[in-house]
Formats: C-alpha cells, sequence, structure tokens
C-alpha cells in the first residue's frame, strides 16, 4: 500500500514540475513576442499635448529662472 502511494505521489511530482516548466516556457515566448519595454503601442490619431503656453506657465518659468 505504502509503495503504491509513494510511486503515485513520484509520477504526480514529476508530471506537476513538467507542466509548471511548460507553462513557464509558454508564457515567456508569448510575452517576448509582444514586448514593447512598457510603452505602449497605439493607433490613436490624437497628438499629445505636454504643454500649452499660458500666462500660467510664464509666471511659472519667470520665477523658475
Amino acid at each position: 500500500m505504502r509503495e503504491a502511494r509513494r510511486s503515485f505521489l513520484k509520477k504526480a511530482a514529476v508530471a506537476g514540475s513538467v507542466a509548471a516548466v511548460a507553462s513557464t516556457a509558454a508564457v515567456a515566448n508569448s510575452s517576448e513576442a509582444y514586448s514593447s519595454n512598457g510603452v505602449v503601442v497605439g493607433k490613436s490619431p490624437k497628438k499629445e499635448i505636454t504643454y500649452k503656453k499660458t500666462k500660467a506657465w510664464d509666471d511659472y518659468y519667470r520665477s523658475a529662472l
């Protein structure tokens, strides 16, 4: 009885480790194909505006100098 239980546990451990390695490899391969180093790439027609000349910005830049 104990030998049957031990052999089952050995087989289950081997099968589990093989499955874990296979799934890790599959995840690594799929993430490499779509990796963009954290940069979101899209097809948006909108232009990103980071600065708009306003009186508040002019006052800020004058005080910063």
